[in-house]
């Protein structure tokens, strides 16, 4: 294979000649009457005498991405966003000038082309040129079209080539950009309000989560990229929008792992006047809603696991999950602290920092022994009051919240609760929070007294819930790393540039 730097180089000169003779390799005066997806539908079906029959002339363009010459003619593949179309170029169809010009493009060039349909001797529907023109001069070769671009950190970094060359890149993409539409007309379609909520904050709150600070110049004052759109989306319910969601990007400043990046985006929703069970109805209806769109089953595979979407899910509390899933676990031990602690020490790596309470100790067994064993989808419920610090406490049990958190193939995706809106329990949490951060927590809550003030004007009764689309769409597309999700993941610098490569 030549070096790439050769190839550059080539391709460089044969820009400069093209400049030189007056061709322009960077033209934009090519209009597109259709796009490839478009003409497969319509004209995939028709049969050689009804495609003689059809007049039209199609203006198309695309990327070539395969190129076959045989002297006076060229059978080629272009490719735009909807697909791939075969364009046959001969020398007496486009004229000697434009099929000399054709002959020194490369694959990887954009090519504008004009011409109507026919079947080949093989069948496949393929565009006459009449017209064929370079609209961009590509300086880079693609990568070799059996290997394709296959090194996945290169991948991630030359996201623009991945898809070039990667079709299923390209539809889980697509897949994630549809998935997106149908979630905002689900939540439009049943009266909600799609609202946008600052993303610099001088308190950042709604999650425990570490954050990333920044520094507003001219108002001289500190902020925090947030870390969930909560606070801000509870504050428009106290104001008489009884029903919000925004689809909202976060940023935390913790690890990077398959299933974690720095910055996301979050579905967040809040509705009026409901209990965290409703909630769980609406999750599992959108959810399967879209399953159903995409493949015409809620029965998927992941990986090695398969899937079942079908409705209604599973609904278990922490307690009765930790019963169930953690080896070794009894009523007894979960009344004694020292023994919970003991457990932890002996049969996980976690470190216990200061004197957690019982329900901290609960929710490090679950997390460790118990979260990876629920596959199939699941409703976690009644999460402790001290990791729940802006949850409705349980009427029944108050050392318990009426808070849920959606597991499926064994890592959330959501975490839905009863808001609590009694002030004077919310600003104690907030207290309780602080705490916490002095004993070393510094993902416990911040105070935000302006928070506190909203409640005290009365909130309604509400439900609120976090879905993560990025780990939906890795569930909804088979994608077993969230970089396969996210078209731009954080990465470490390189140190390449241009010239060295």
């Amino acid at each position: 294979m030549e070096n790439l730097s050769d190839v550059r180089a080539v391709r460089l000169k044969k820009l400069e000649a093209l400049r030189e003779e007056g061709i322009s390799p960077f033209r934009n005066d090519f209009r597109v009457s259709h796009q490839f997806g478009e003409i497969i539908k319509t004209y995939d079906a028709w049969d050689e005498t009804k495609l003689e029959s059809l007049e039209d002339t199609f203006a198309v363009a695309g990327r070539m991405v395969a190129l076959r010459s045989f002297g006076k003619a060229a059978f080629m593949k272009l490719m735009d966003m909807t697909g791939q179309l075969q364009v046959y170029v001969r020398k007496d169809k486009v004229g000697d000038e434009a099929f000399g010009l054709f002959k020194r493009c490369d694959v990887g060039d954009i090519l504008g082309v004009k011409g109507t349909l026919f079947r080949t001797r093989t069948g496949e529907l393929t565009l006459l040129a009449t017209e064929v023109v370079l609209l961009t001069k590509s300086l880079r070769p693609l990568p070799e079209k059996w290997h394709g671009l296959t090194d996945v950190e290169t991948r991630y970094r030359q996201r623009y080539v991945d898809l070039i060359v990667n079709q299923d890149v390209r539809d889980i993409f697509m897949k994630r950009s549809r998935m997106i539409q149908m979630i905002r007309q689900f939540f439009v379609d049943r009266g909600f309000v799609e609202v946008e909520t600052p993303m610099m904050q001088p308190i950042y709150g709604g999650a425990a989560a570490r954050p990333f600070a920044t520094h507003h110049n001219t108002l001289d004052m500190g902020l925090f990229l947030r870390i969930a759109p909560e606070l801000y989306l509870k504050r428009l319910v106290v104001g008489g929008m009884d029903r919000v969601f925004e689809l909202n990007r976060n940023f935390r400043n913790e690890g990077i792992s398959t299933q974690h990046n720095p910055e996301f985006t979050m579905l967040e929703f809040y509705l009026a006047y409901a209990q965290f069970e409703d909630l769980m109805d609406l999750t599992e209806t959108l959810v399967a809603d879209i399953a159903k769109a995409f493949y015409d089953t809620l029965t998927l595979p992941y990986g090695d696991l398969t899937i079942d979407y079908t409705p209604p899910w599973k609904r278990i509390t922490v307690r009765e999950a930790v019963l169930a899933h953690a080896p070794g676990i009894t009523e007894d031990l979960l009344t004694a602290p020292e023994k919970m602690a003991a457990y932890l020490h002996e049969k996980t790596s976690a470190e216990l920092v200061g004197t957690p309470s019982a329900g901290k100790l609960l929710m490090m067994i679950f997390e460790e022994m118990v979260e990876d064993k629920l596959i199939q989808p699941t409703f976690v419920t009644h999460y402790p009051v001290e990791v729940s610090p802006l949850s409705r406490r349980n009427e029944a049990d108050p050392s318990v919240t009426d808070r849920f958190e959606l597991f499926i193939a064994g890592r959330e995706i959501a975490n839905g609760f009863s808001e609590l809106n009694d002030p004077l329990d919310q600003k104690q949490r907030f207290l309780d929070q602080l705490k916490e951060r002095e004993t070393g927590d510094d993902e416990a809550h911040q105070m935000d007294e302006d928070y506190v003030r909203a409640l005290e004007y009365g909130m309604p009764p509400t439900a609120g819930e976090g879905l993560g689309i990025d780990r939906l769409a890795m569930l909804l597309t088979g994608a077993l790393s969230i970089r396969e999700v996210i078209l731009f993941p954080l990465l470490r610098p390189s140190g390449d540039t241009v010239d060295e490569i």
